[in-house]
Parts: structure tokens; sequence; C-alpha cells
């Protein structure tokens, strides 16, 4: 079975609940306003700002917001900030593990064009898919409402 971690799975909540403002948003209010425990959201954060996907501000008005809005971040993306390349067995090119058969393995190099179809499938699924599927109308954020800051 394939599985996401939870902090992905934690990873797109944060996301999302960072698009509904443009403003500054902290650790312990998103995890207030998410119910996720604010360890957690600290270190989700942290690994998003690693990935790019957010920006962090210190401070005493400092948080976290997004860097780019969330139509323009596929699932794809936050899949590979939080738990690195998608790598459907350790003989996919990309994987961060090796297998010990891999000199003798005769399906060597056959999955990759299965991982292949499952990255460009999660590519092509925006945060903003995600939302707008999960959310009844009235609760969704329009991919125009929040303008994010030029990326320097």
């Amino acid at each position: 079975m394939l599985r996401l971690s939870k902090l992905t799975d934690y990873a797109v909540v944060v996301l999302v609940r960072l698009a509904r403002s443009a403003d500054v948003q902290t650790s312990p209010g998103i995890a207030l306003a998410t119910g996720i425990p604010e360890p957690t959201v600290a270190k989700v954060l942290k690994t998003l700002s690693a990935g790019g996907l957010v920006s962090s501000q210190r401070g005493a008005r400092g948080g976290y917001r997004l860097m780019r809005e969330l139509h323009a971040i596929p699932v794809s993306d936050v899949i590979a900030a939080i738990d690195g390349p998608i790598a459907l067995t350790a003989c996919v090119d990309g994987s961060l593990t090796e297998c010990e058969s891999q000199g003798l393995c005769p399906m060597r190099g056959r999955w990759d064009p299965v991982n292949d179809a499952i990255q460009q499938a999660l590519a092509s699924i925006s945060l903003a898919d995600m939302q707008d599927a999960a959310l009844p109308a009235a609760f969704r954020v329009p991919h125009h409402a929040v303008s994010l800051p030029a990326a320097e």
C-alpha cells in the first residue's frame, strides 16, 4: 500500500491554513486553528521553509507565510519537501535508498515508468484543487483572494 506520512498530510493542512490570510501567521495560531499539536506544526513549518514553500519572519511580529499561491503548489512539491523524492521502490531513479539485489534484479529500471506516472499525476494536482474538492463553496479561499509578495 502506498501511504503518505502524517507529516505530509499535516503539511497540506498547514499550507491551506496559511492561504487563508496574506498576513504572517504563527505556529501556535495555526495549531489552534487546525487542531494539530503546536510542536508538530512548528516541525512542519520548519521543513516547508527549508523546502521553499513558506517563508519565515523572525521577531515579535514573526511567523510564516506562503511563498506561492495554492494553485501554484503541486501536491508533489509538498511530498518532496516533507518526505523527499517520490520513489516507489529502492531501484527507482532518485531513490534515497539502495536495493541489496540491485545488480541481479530483472525488474531494475522497470518501475521508473510507474514512478514517473505517479509523479506526473501528483504534479498535476495543486493544493487549490485539493482545497476546492474538500471544502463546501462557502469556506473556499478564492485563488485570487490572497496576493502574495513576489519571490526575491
